[in-house]
């Protein structure tokens, strides 16, 4: 019987939770999607195929049982849906909100091309929502007392936050270091709420304070403590600060009064979202004016919709490629047009002035090494954007973490990533273990999560042998007294 609530991709259509129009939208920072009803996340989930390789699942960094879930939804049976769910996966409905689909399980899904593919972050996304609603989320409770080794996180971002829940289940103390006030790194101060509203993240983060995990916010390393110290302090340590140097535009003007950094302008956003006050506050306000965005990832998105909803009198994005060649999701591309966005295709900054941007036309050269055509000066081809406000939004590099943690000894590879053992996840110094961004430079959330899960596990099995080592040291020297 319940074989007949699958399979149903031939008669049923694709559909998505329905987008609240851009003129509502527009004018608040909340969640663009209105939720599924349960009926309606049962029909989408029984289009699955099913299929014998699971395309989905594979092209997943967290190998989510993504059919099992699927099915158990099509079935109504939504508490096993996230049982499923969260099985793999510390944070699901985070990651079906801002995980590029797209371009992950729905863009390898098999039915994607002829029947257009099944709505799994949408499903996702409603199981887990559900689940809280619902008191399915359990309380983390450790299984065993392991409180006489402790470990030390630095960065509260989705890597570190994930380890620090495995970690916390296995019984160890775990204390998490960030330099900003709340947690989430990421996920509270540079990703927008009509994206992902902050409540949500706030639960996540409440759950692990409540389940035993010692949060130390506004603490630098470097400047609060070294990294020798928290070693000192620690059994173990997790380097998981992320990426946040911004890359600069090599341009005249570049610094100028006008400019922003994303980053800057994002954290900015967000602090006056949790009613903080903002120093300098008119300088991050869109409101009133033009404003021009470089750079095409998923960064870029975030600002050029923020300024929109901030009030700007214009926004445009300056993107040197074309747009097939964007870096970033094509959904948030589409909802950046409909909310009014101009894209300038094919673009990139010359010169900026206290009044815009000269734009230098582009054009696609020969493909490179990674098989992108690299963009070229289109000679003697130049515009000016006017603006009142740029923000760079060009990427992020690391930071000179063995400078900042003084900490000259911590190994790095020539992009300033954190150098580990891929197969320990350790740096080159005993017990201090890195992930996320910091390891494989600026990446997705649902990687982040990813490393978090595996560094948990090397983690857990560098602390059981240093505890038994540190055992087998005492019998010894308790033998050696006797005698």
């Amino acid at each position: 019987m319940a074989a007949t609530k699958l399979l149903k991709f031939v008669e049923r259509d694709q559909a998505y939770p329905a987008k609240r129009t851009a003129e509502e939208r527009t004018h608040d920072f909340q969640e663009i999607a209105r939720p599924y009803i349960e009926a309606n996340a049962e029909a989408q989930a029984g289009r699955c195929s099913q299929c014998g390789v699971p395309f989905c699942q594979v092209h997943c960094p967290l190998g989510n049982n993504i059919p099992d879930w699927l099915k158990l939804t099509a079935e109504g049976r939504l508490e096993e849906a996230y049982e499923i769910a969260a099985a793999t996966n510390a944070m699901p409905e985070i990651c079906g909100r801002i995980c590029p689909q797209d371009r992950l399980c729905e863009g390898n899904c098999v039915i994607e091309k002829d029947f257009g593919s099944v709505t799994i972050g949408a499903v996702e996304k409603f199981i887990t929502d559900t689940a809280w609603e619902n008191g399915w989320v359990k309380p983390i409770r450790p299984l065993v007392d392991r409180s006489g080794q402790s470990i030390a996180i630095i960065g509260a971002g989705p890597a570190g936050l994930t380890t620090a829940e495995l970690l916390r289940v296995k019984g160890y103390d775990v204390h998490v270091y960030d330099r900003h006030d709340r947690a989430g790194g990421l996920l509270t101060y540079g990703i927008p709420g009509f994206k992902l509203e902050k409540p949500v993240v706030m639960r996540r983060i409440d759950r692990l304070i409540e389940g035993g995990v010692q949060f130390h916010q506004d603490f630098a390393v470097g400047r609060d403590a070294s990294l020798a110290d928290l070693r000192a302090r620690h059994d173990a340590v997790l380097i998981a600060t992320g990426v946040y140097k911004a890359r600069q535009v090599d341009v005249p003007g570049a610094d100028g009064p006008t400019t922003l950094e994303a980053m800057d302008y994002l954290i900015a956003s967000n602090r006056a979202g949790f009613g903080d006050t903002v120093a300098d506050a008119p300088r991050f306000d869109a409101a009133g004016k033009h404003v021009v965005v470089i750079g095409g990832g998923d960064t870029a998105m975030d600002c050029v919709r923020t300024a929109v909803r901030q009030g700007a009198a214009s926004v445009k994005c300056l993107y040197r490629r074309d747009r097939a060649n964007m870096p970033g999701s094509i959904r948030e591309v589409a909802h950046a047009e409909e909310e009014g966005v101009e894209f300038v295709w094919l673009a990139a900054p010359a010169e900026i002035t206290p009044s815009g941007v000269t734009a230098q036309a582009m054009r696609l050269g020969q493909p490179g090494a990674d098989g992108r055509r690299s963009p070229e000066p289109d000679a003697g081809t130049q515009f000016t954007a006017h603006a009142d406000l740029v923000i760079k939004a060009l990427g992020f590099d690391p930071e000179d973490l063995p400078g900042l943690f003084g900490a000259p000894d911590l190994p790095v590879t020539r992009w300033g990533t954190v150098r580990i053992d891929h197969k320990t996840m350790m740096t080159g110094l005993d017990g201090v273990f890195a992930a996320g961004d910091i390891v494989r430079g600026a990446s997705l959330v649902v990687w982040a999560v990813r490393d978090g899960r595996d560094v948990a596990a090397q983690m857990h099995q560098y602390l059981r042998a240093r505890a038994g080592a540190l055992a087998g040291a005492a019998v010894q020297g308790v033998g050696k007294a006797a005698a």
